[in-house]
Protein backbone atom coordinates (compact mmCIF):
# COMPACT_ATOMS: atom_id res chain seq x y z
CA UNK A 1 0.00 0.00 0.00
CA UNK A 2 1.67 3.29 -1.31
CA UNK A 3 1.42 6.11 1.49
CA UNK A 4 0.62 9.58 0.31
CA UNK A 5 3.13 12.37 0.55
CA UNK A 6 0.59 14.36 2.45
CA UNK A 7 -0.07 11.88 4.72
CA UNK A 8 3.64 10.89 5.40
CA UNK A 9 4.16 15.17 5.99
CA UNK A 10 0.87 14.51 8.63
CA UNK A 11 2.63 12.02 10.43
CA UNK A 12 5.84 13.72 10.92
CA UNK A 13 4.46 16.67 11.77
CA UNK A 14 2.44 14.74 14.92
CA UNK A 15 5.60 13.09 15.54
CA UNK A 16 7.92 16.27 16.15
CA UNK A 17 4.74 17.44 17.83
CA UNK A 18 4.95 14.91 20.35
CA UNK A 19 8.20 14.77 20.61
CA UNK A 20 8.56 18.40 21.71
CA UNK A 21 5.39 18.17 24.32
CA UNK A 22 7.79 15.65 25.73
CA UNK A 23 10.53 17.86 26.45
CA UNK A 24 8.52 20.58 27.02
CA UNK A 25 7.36 18.33 30.24
CA UNK A 26 10.41 17.84 31.16
CA UNK A 27 11.29 21.43 31.17
CA UNK A 28 13.30 21.85 27.70
CA UNK A 29 12.86 25.51 26.54
CA UNK A 30 12.97 25.73 22.54
CA UNK A 31 11.43 28.49 21.01
CA UNK A 32 11.55 29.86 17.03
CA UNK A 33 10.76 27.47 14.30
CA UNK A 34 11.09 23.59 15.12
CA UNK A 35 11.31 22.39 11.61
CA UNK A 36 14.58 25.02 10.95
CA UNK A 37 17.76 24.58 9.51
CA UNK A 38 19.14 26.32 12.20
CA UNK A 39 19.45 25.84 15.71
CA UNK A 40 21.12 28.26 18.37
CA UNK A 41 21.93 26.92 21.68
CA UNK A 42 22.60 29.44 24.92
CA UNK A 43 24.63 28.02 27.55
CA UNK A 44 24.42 30.60 29.71
CA UNK A 45 21.38 32.59 30.51
CA UNK A 46 21.09 36.17 31.12
CA UNK A 47 19.33 37.42 34.30
CA UNK A 48 15.71 37.64 32.65
CA UNK A 49 16.18 34.27 31.61
CA UNK A 50 17.72 32.67 35.33
CA UNK A 51 14.33 34.54 36.63
CA UNK A 52 11.97 32.60 33.73
CA UNK A 53 11.90 34.28 31.16
CA UNK A 54 11.65 33.16 27.36
CA UNK A 55 15.32 32.10 25.73
CA UNK A 56 16.60 34.52 23.68
CA UNK A 57 13.90 37.25 24.64
CA UNK A 58 16.65 39.51 25.79
CA UNK A 59 18.60 42.01 23.60
CA UNK A 60 20.03 38.99 22.01
CA UNK A 61 16.92 38.00 20.32
CA UNK A 62 16.97 40.91 18.21
CA UNK A 63 20.24 41.02 17.57
CA UNK A 64 20.02 37.59 16.02
CA UNK A 65 17.28 37.89 13.73
CA UNK A 66 18.83 41.45 12.29
CA UNK A 67 21.86 39.32 12.12
CA UNK A 68 20.20 35.75 10.02
CA UNK A 69 18.37 38.37 7.91
CA UNK A 70 21.53 39.75 7.00
CA UNK A 71 22.70 36.61 5.99
CA UNK A 72 20.00 35.65 3.98
CA UNK A 73 17.89 33.76 6.38
CA UNK A 74 14.16 34.31 6.44
CA UNK A 75 12.61 35.16 10.08
CA UNK A 76 11.34 31.45 10.25
CA UNK A 77 14.54 29.55 9.26
CA UNK A 78 15.85 29.77 13.07
CA UNK A 79 15.17 27.89 16.57
CA UNK A 80 16.86 28.36 19.77
CA UNK A 81 17.79 25.68 22.56
CA UNK A 82 18.39 27.17 26.30
CA UNK A 83 20.94 24.45 27.62
CA UNK A 84 19.38 24.65 31.02
CA UNK A 85 16.12 23.35 32.31
CA UNK A 86 13.04 25.77 33.27
CA UNK A 87 13.65 25.21 37.08
CA UNK A 88 17.12 26.44 36.05
CA UNK A 89 19.27 23.04 36.31
CA UNK A 90 21.17 22.29 33.76
CA UNK A 91 20.41 19.87 30.24
CA UNK A 92 22.48 16.70 30.87
CA UNK A 93 23.80 15.64 27.50
CA UNK A 94 22.01 12.93 26.88
CA UNK A 95 18.35 14.63 26.59
CA UNK A 96 20.36 17.48 24.80
CA UNK A 97 21.59 14.93 21.91
CA UNK A 98 17.62 13.90 22.05
CA UNK A 99 16.26 17.57 21.42
CA UNK A 100 19.36 18.23 18.89
CA UNK A 101 18.32 14.76 17.13
CA UNK A 102 14.52 15.90 17.61
CA UNK A 103 14.98 19.04 15.55
CA UNK A 104 17.19 17.66 12.99
CA UNK A 105 18.69 20.86 11.90
CA UNK A 106 21.55 21.30 9.43
CA UNK A 107 23.10 23.71 11.57
CA UNK A 108 23.71 24.26 15.33
CA UNK A 109 25.03 27.41 16.66
CA UNK A 110 26.95 27.22 20.21
CA UNK A 111 26.21 30.84 21.11
CA UNK A 112 28.57 31.13 24.04
CA UNK A 113 31.37 28.89 25.29
CA UNK A 114 29.35 26.83 28.07
CA UNK A 115 26.91 25.59 25.35
CA UNK A 116 29.86 24.84 23.09
CA UNK A 117 31.59 22.46 25.55
CA UNK A 118 27.91 20.87 26.26
CA UNK A 119 27.27 20.17 22.78
CA UNK A 120 30.62 18.96 22.18
CA UNK A 121 30.27 16.38 24.89
CA UNK A 122 26.51 15.54 23.79
CA UNK A 123 27.23 14.76 20.29
CA UNK A 124 30.64 12.80 20.92
CA UNK A 125 33.07 15.70 19.45
CA UNK A 126 36.71 14.79 20.50
CA UNK A 127 37.83 18.40 20.87
CA UNK A 128 37.34 21.77 22.23
CA UNK A 129 35.00 23.99 19.71
CA UNK A 130 36.87 27.17 20.14
CA UNK A 131 35.47 30.64 19.36
CA UNK A 132 35.22 31.26 15.80
CA UNK A 133 35.35 27.40 14.79
CA UNK A 134 32.67 25.25 12.67
CA UNK A 135 33.31 21.38 12.38
CA UNK A 136 31.00 18.84 10.72
CA UNK A 137 30.03 16.32 13.05
CA UNK A 138 26.67 13.61 12.77
CA UNK A 139 25.54 15.16 9.39
CA UNK A 140 25.48 18.84 10.26
CA UNK A 141 27.60 22.13 11.12
CA UNK A 142 28.54 22.94 14.57
CA UNK A 143 30.20 26.67 15.37
CA UNK A 144 30.85 28.46 18.02
CA UNK A 145 30.02 31.94 18.49
CA UNK A 146 31.62 32.87 21.51
CA UNK A 147 30.16 35.05 23.13
CA UNK A 148 27.39 36.70 21.55
CA UNK A 149 24.92 38.12 24.27
CA UNK A 150 28.00 39.10 25.86
CA UNK A 151 29.42 41.00 22.87
CA UNK A 152 26.44 43.24 22.14
CA UNK A 153 27.74 46.15 24.93
CA UNK A 154 31.18 45.99 23.27
CA UNK A 155 31.27 47.49 19.31
CA UNK A 156 35.15 45.51 18.84
CA UNK A 157 33.61 42.12 20.20
CA UNK A 158 30.41 42.59 18.66
CA UNK A 159 32.25 42.66 14.96
CA UNK A 160 34.16 39.80 16.08
CA UNK A 161 31.01 37.61 16.93
CA UNK A 162 29.40 39.15 13.60
CA UNK A 163 32.66 37.69 11.43
CA UNK A 164 32.16 34.40 13.36
CA UNK A 165 28.18 34.35 12.49
CA UNK A 166 29.18 35.01 8.53
CA UNK A 167 30.88 31.38 9.15
CA UNK A 168 26.87 30.31 9.08
CA UNK A 169 25.56 31.19 5.76
CA UNK A 170 22.64 30.33 4.67
CA UNK A 171 22.38 26.59 3.14
CA UNK A 172 20.84 26.23 -0.52
CA UNK A 173 17.95 24.35 -1.15
CA UNK A 174 18.13 20.45 -2.08
CA UNK A 175 17.12 21.48 -5.90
Amino acid sequence: MAIKRDDRARACVEKTRLELAAFEERGVQIVGNAFSPLLFCKGRPNAAEAAGGEPFGGSDGPALRASLSALGYAPEHWSGLATWLADGTAMDCALLRQVVAALDPATVVACDDEAAALLGDALGLEMVLEPGQMVRILGMRLANLGGFEAALGDARAKQVVWSRLKLVPALGGPY
